[in-house]
This record gives C-alpha cells, structure tokens and sequence, in this order.
C-alpha cells in the first residue's frame, strides 16, 4: 500500500493502463469491503484513499476519451489533484 506515481505523467499511458488501475483498486476495495465491520482504523482509511484515487482514474479516462474524441492528444490529460476531483458535483 505504498505511494503511487501518477499513472497520468507518461506518454506512454493508454486507456488500459487507466482501465487496469481502475480493476486493481476495485479489487482492493472489493477485499476491505467483503471484511464487513471488521476492518481496521488504517484499512478505513485505505479504503477512503482507494475511493479517492477510483474518482481521480475515472476523471483521467473521461479526460483521455473526450480529448480523442475532439481530435486531440489523449496522452495530453493528466491525473488531476484529489482536491480538485472530490469537489466535483456528480
């Protein structure tokens, strides 16, 4: 559970690599939750940074899709800060 580069920065990123990101942190997720009630205070809070990153990786792809589908470089998106994604209104 150690700190993670942004998957964002390199050029040579592509939807997969987003999508596998996106798979592997569900994973994690999805092994905290079938816990139930007992997890721990530092699992808790994995689980908050896990729900954090989710948003920050789907933000990423919205951003690789929409900037392909206008004709522009998909590569040039870039994983945007916690802070700016969470105050986002769904």
């Amino acid at each position: 559970m150690g700190v993670r580069e942004p998957i964002g920065k390199s050029a040579d990123v592509n939807d997969q690599d987003v999508h596998q990101s996106i798979e592997k942190l569900v994973a994690e997720e999805h092994a905290l939750l079938e816990k139930g009630g007992a997890i721990t205070d530092d699992e808790r809070k994995r689980l908050g940074a896990i729900n954090v990153q989710l948003d920050r990786m789907w933000d990423l792809l919205r951003q690789r899709r929409a900037r392909e589908e206008f004709g522009q470089d998909p590569n040039s998106a870039h994983e945007r800060s916690a802070d700016t994604v969470e105050k986002y209104l769904q």
